[in-house]
C-alpha cells in the first residue's frame, strides 16, 4: 500500500450540495472495522485513512485482529458502515465464513464488505464474489492508497443509500401503522402528543424537543396543543408566550407561510380543510434530505386530514354527550342534586374502569373501548325511571305495586336503549347503556334484579356502574338519609365485595375512592 497521501484525495465536499443543510457537529462519524490478523495492515490502513471525510463526516476506524473478534465488535458497535475484511486468519477462511455470518447470523444487509486477501489462490475471485454476499474483493498488492480511497468512498456512498432506503422503508410502515394510531386519540390534545410521537419516531428527529401549536381564533396568541423535550413545560398552554424564540416563525406557519428554517428549530405548517391553523416545531432544525423530506410532507398531509377527523370526532362526541345529559335531566328532575348524581356517578364509573385496565384486571370484557365510553353510557342507568312511574321521595314509602313498576324501569330502560343502538350498529355508548339499564341492580350474588344475574353473567359495565352508584348515594345526603363519611361507605364496600359488588370492581373503586375524596 502507498503511504504517500496527497491532500487531493481528500473530500470534504464531495456532494456537499445534496446535504448542505445538514449540521455537521451533529454527524456521526462513518464507522469502519478493519479485521485482519496483522497488526502492520491496521497500522497502514489507518494511515492510509487518516484524513478522509465523506460529505462532511470524518471515518471512525475499529480493529479486529480475527473473525471471531470481528463478529463480537459487529455485534456491539451499531452502525458500522464497511468491514475491511481478511481472509485468511485463524483459520484459511475466516474472513469467508465471517462475511456468511455477518449477513445470515446478525441478519445484516447494509453494512458494506470488501475482502482483502494476500493470497488470493486460496480465495479465487469469482468463486467468492458468486458464493458470498460481499461488495468488493481486493488483492492487498494492488491496493494502492488511491485504490484503497476509492474502495471506501463507493462502499460508504453504497451504505449510505441503502440505509436511506431502509429509513424510507421503516418511515412508510410506520405511517401505516401511524395513521391509525392517530385516529384512535381521544381528543385534541391528545391527538397532537400522538402526532409528535409519531413524527419522532417516522424521521429520528425531535431530539431536543417539539411542539404542536395550534391558532385558537385569529388575533389571539396561539395554543400550545402538545410538547417534548426541552419545551414539554409548555404543552397544555392556552397561549405560547410572545416572547418564545420560535414565536415569529410559528406566526408565519399559522398564517400559511412556507415552513421555515430558524437557528434553533424547523417550524412546519399543517394544513386542513376545516381551516384550522397548526403547526410543528422540530429542534433542533431538520437535516434537508429529500427521503426525509418526502416522508415529512407525506405525514403532514396525514396529519391535516387526521386533525379534521378529530375536529368532526370532538364536535359530534360534545353534542352526544350534551343530549344525553338532556335525557338525564329530564328523566331525574323531580329530584334536586339528581342531575348532579349522574354527573358524579359517570366520573367515577370512568375512572373506576381505567383503574381495572391499569391493574390489568382479567375480564375479557375490559377494554379501551369500554373505558372510553362507560361515563357516558354510566348517565342513562335510569332513562328507564321516567317511563315506569313517578317515585315516592322516601323509597320505605313504597307500596307493592310501585315497588314492581320500580323495578320495571330497568327492563324498559333496556329495551328503549337496545331498540337505539340497534339503529346505530357497533359498539356505543348506546349499546353498553343498555347493559348497563338493564342490569345496574343485579348482585354480584344473585340477589338482585330483574333476571338474577350472578357473578360475571353481569355485564362488566353494570357491575362497575352499580358500585358507582351506591358509593356515590352513601356518601352524599338524600332526603331521606345523611351522606357516609367516606371511612364508612369504604367499610361498606370491602365487607360487600364478594357479595354485593364484583370484588375487582369494589378493589378499584376502593383505590380510586381513597384518592379523590367525594365532591
Amino acid at each position: 500500500m502507498d503511504d504517500d497521501l496527497d491532500d487531493d484525495w481528500l473530500i470534504d465536499d464531495i456532494d456537499a450540495g445534496e446535504d448542505a443543510g445538514l449540521a455537521p457537529a451533529a454527524q456521526r462519524p462513518w464507522r469502519v472495522l478493519i479485521v485482519d490478523d496483522d497488526a502492520d495492515v491496521h497500522a497502514v490502513t489507518r494511515l492510509a485513512l487518516r484524513n478522509v471525510s465523506f460529505k462532511e463526516r470524518e471515518l471512525e476506524l475499529f480493529s479486529a485482529y480475527s473473525g471471531a473478534d470481528g463478529l463480537r465488535v459487529l455485534r456491539e458497535t451499531p452502525d458500522i458502515a464497511l468491514v475491511l475484511l481478511d481472509v485468511v486468519m485463524e483459520t484459511e477462511d475466516a474472513g469467508l465464513v465471517l462475511a456468511r455470518r455477518i449477513r445470515e447470523e446478525l441478519g445484516n444487509h447494509t453494512v458494506r464488505v470488501v475482502l482483502r486477501t494476500g493470497q488470493p489462490g486460496q480465495a479465487p475471485e469469482q468463486r467468492v464474489i458468486i458464493d458470498y454476499d460481499i461488495n468488493d474483493y481486493k488483492a492487498k498488492t494492488e491496493l494502492t492508497t488511491q485504490r484503497l480511497f476509492t474502495a471506501v468512498i463507493s462502499a460508504l456512498r453504497a451504505y449510505e443509500t441503502l440505509t436511506m432506503l431502509e429509513r424510507s422503508r421503516a418511515g412508510l410502515a410506520k405511517i401505516l401503522a401511524g395513521a391509525t394510531n392517530l385516529y384512535q386519540a381521544g381528543s385534541l390534545r391528545e391527538f397532537a402528543s400522538g402526532v409528535l410521537g409519531q413524527v419522532s419516531a417516522v424521521l429520528d428527529i425531535g431530539a431536543d424537543g417539539m411542539l404542536c401549536v395550534m391558532e385558537a381564533a385569529p388575533g389571539f396568541d396561539p395554543a400550545v396543543l402538545a410538547a417534548t423535550g426541552a419545551w414539554a413545560a409548555l404543552a397544555g398552554v392556552p397561549q405560547l408566550p410572545p416572547d418564545h424564540p420560535l414565536r415569529p416563525a410559528i406566526d408565519r406557519a399559522l398564517r400559511g407561510e412556507a415552513g421555515a428554517d430558524e437557528q434553533r428549530a424547523t417550524v412546519l405548517p399543517i394544513h386542513t380543510r376545516q381551516q384550522r391553523r397548526l403547526c410543528i416545531a422540530v429542534s433542533p432544525p431538520l437535516p434537508r434530505a429529500p427521503i426525509q423530506s418526502d416522508l415529512l410532507e407525506l405525514f403532514c398531509q396525514r396529519i391535516g386530514s387526521a386533525f379534521d377527523n378529530q375536529y368532526l370526532f370532538d364536535q359530534v362526541r360534545q353534542t352526544q354527550e350534551s343530549t344525553v345529559a338532556v335525557l338525564a335531566e329530564v328523566a331525574e328532575y323531580r329530584h334536586p342534586g339528581a342531575l348532579e348524581h349522574v354527573g358524579r356517578v359517570s366520573g367515577l364509573s370512568a375512572r373506576i374502569a381505567a383503574r381495572m385496565l391499569e391493574r390489568g384486571a382479567r375480564d375479557p370484557e375490559l377494554t379501551s373501548e369500554l373505558v372510553a365510553l362507560i361515563g357516558l353510557a354510566s348517565v342513562l342507568h335510569d332513562v328507564g325511571m321516567m317511563a315506569a312511574f313517578d317515585p315516592p321521595d322516601e323509597p320505605d314509602q313504597l307500596t307493592p305495586e310501585q315497588r314492581v313498576a320500580m323495578q320495571r324501569h330497568t327492563e324498559i330502560g333496556r329495551s328503549v336503549l337496545e331498540r337505539a343502538a340497534a339503529r346505530v350498529g357497533g359498539a356505543s355508548y348506546l349499546a353498553y347503556g343498555a347493559l348497563v339499564a338493564g342490569s345496574h341492580h343485579e348482585r354480584w350474588d344473585g340477589g338482585g334484579y330483574p333476571r338474577g344475574l350472578k357473578g360475571a353473567e353481569i355485564p362488566l359495565c353494570a357491575r362497575i356502574v352499580a358500585a358507582a352508584d351506591v358509593y356515590d348515594a352513601l356518601v352524599h345526603d338524600r332526603s331521606y338519609k345523611q351522606a357516609w363519611s367516606t371511612a364508612d361507605a369504604l367499610a361498606y364496600f370491602r365487607e360487600q365485595s364478594g357479595r354485593h359488588f364484583d370484588p375487582e370492581v369494589a378493589a378499584a373503586l376502593i383505590e380510586v375512592a381513597s384518592e379523590e375524596p367525594p365532591i
